[in-house]
């Protein structure tokens, strides 16, 4: 289990907590760039629980600025996106990406006003489909350049990322990521159909864990056995400070996936998911079944038929699903009886049902942790050991300003009894761009 005290500092990440200090020293990857169009009306984002507005401007610049006006306090959501800047309906102040006062239509033309005024903004920077955003240390010579990771740098036709909001705080949705043990149980079926009673997890349902701090996290090899002479190793990542990652399945519609589990405020967390293919593309038949869902049900994406679009004036509100507390999670008891192990909709719903259906905050004094919480244990131990130096004398972990620290694969691999994992897949966990797998699956 884990202390009240303990729990509350990993999960609080507004302004002046511990663990919302520190995740503000890292690029936050926070919207889709194909959800914002020149010009179009801005949309209200909550990021380490603060509320902004982004938009982009006639130039195609992504500003992230303050919700409200620093003239008399009007709000920005109503702003004029336009001629590259974003105007208050007000009084006509304009202000550019940056934050600057661009106009003052009501002031007198030598008004030096306009130099001592700004509206609060952070940068924001964008690749491969994704918007970043950096919320620390305003001196731009300070900022750590973006992460490498493989699944922003891939080609577009190699990859799939979508976006969602779920009800719960950060740490439970990235620990249901990291859990190699639930997967073949929660996803299963009672009537012997589908893949995921294929998946080879499935043939031993009590792993072995084994877990290794690394400089961008930890791994966590979940060990199954085969037949006499041959375990399955699954390896599951977590990097620093949000992010999952989990190895492929062996079948044709292989890929490599994770989450940003990037904390909208203590109780919700935006759900940057991806799926990825190294040196190739997707199946032809991956992305539509992703975006799309498959015969009404979803996959481990959030399907764009799934999303219960809020309106602008709600934080993320194009990204808050139909799958949701308030609607059950669209359980289905007949489907439990007959055909769904679990009775929920789709890979990620029952995730998040499980993650988020009783509490946004869980009270994780009540836990009962055994040896399939290795991981998760582990995991939360070495975050709060991060998390004290930081708030001891703001010490940051080595390398994280290293772009290619965040260069990791997950793995699944099928080895000797006598081989271990370590050695066979230190080199497999780096992620070379345009390299293949390196392992049969």
């Amino acid at each position: 289990m884990l202390s009240h005290e303990d729990n509350e500092t990993l999960v609080r990440v507004g302004p002046g907590t511990t663990m919302g200090g520190l995740m503000r020293n890292y690029w936050l990857p926070i919207f889709a760039s194909a959800d914002l169009e020149k010009n179009a009306q801005p949309q209200t984002v909550k990021i380490l629980d603060e509320t902004m507005i982004i938009f982009r401007d006639s130039e195609g610049s992504v500003g992230l600025v303050d919700p409200v006006c620093p003239h008399r306090g009007a709000p920005m959501i109503y702003g004029r996106n336009e001629d590259c800047g974003l105007r208050c309906v007000y009084h006509g102040w304009k202000f550019n990406t940056k934050g600057d006062v661009v106009d003052m239509p009501a002031e007198p033309v030598r008004s030096r006003l306009k130099e001592k005024v700004k509206i609060k903004s952070y940068p924001c920077v964008e690749r491969n489909g994704v918007v970043w955003t950096y919320m620390g240390p305003e001196d731009a010579n300070n900022r750590p350049p973006l992460p490498n990771f493989e699944w922003n740098m891939v080609p577009d036709e190699n990859v799939v990322i979508t976006f969602r909001v779920q009800e719960c705080n950060w740490l439970q949705a990235l620990e249901g990521e990291i859990d190699s043990a639930h997967a073949a149980i929660l996803h299963g079926r009672i009537d012997g159909g589908g893949s995921v009673n294929q998946w080879v997890q499935a043939r031993d349902l009590r792993p072995r864990f084994e877990c290794i701090r690394q400089d961008f996290g930890m791994s966590i090899a979940a060990r199954r056995e085969l037949d006499d002479k041959t375990l399955y190793w699954r390896v599951n990542q977590f990097v620093m400070p949000f992010y999952s990652m989990v190895p492929p399945q062996a079948n044709e519609f292989y890929e490599l996936s994770g989450h940003a589990w990037v904390p909208i405020d203590d109780e919700t967390t935006l759900c940057l998911m991806f799926s990825y293919r190294p040196n190739e593309p997707l199946h032809p038949k991956s992305r539509p079944v992703f975006t799309e869902g498959f015969h009404g049900r979803e996959t481990g994406h959030h399907s764009n038929p799934g999303h219960d679009d809020q309106g602008p004036e709600v934080p993320y509100g194009r990204y808050i699903s139909k799958y949701r507390r308030e609607t059950g999670y669209m359980f289905d008891y007949d489907s439990q009886k007959t055909k769904w192990f679990s009775g929920l909709p789709g890979l990620w719903v029952q995730d998040a049902a499980c993650q988020s259906g009783v509490a946004r905050v869980y009270d994780r004094t009540k836990e009962n942790l055994c040896t399939s919480d290795t991981g998760i244990a582990m995991t939360r131990r070495m975050l709060l050991e991060v998390a004290g130096a930081y708030a001891e004398t703001g010490k940051l972990p080595d390398r994280y300003a290293d772009p290619d620290l965040y260069k990791v694969r997950a793995l699944s691999l099928k080895l000797p009894v006598e081989t271990p994992w370590a050695d066979s897949g230190n080199v497999l966990m780096r992620a070379d761009l345009g390299e293949p797998l390196g392992y049969e699956l």
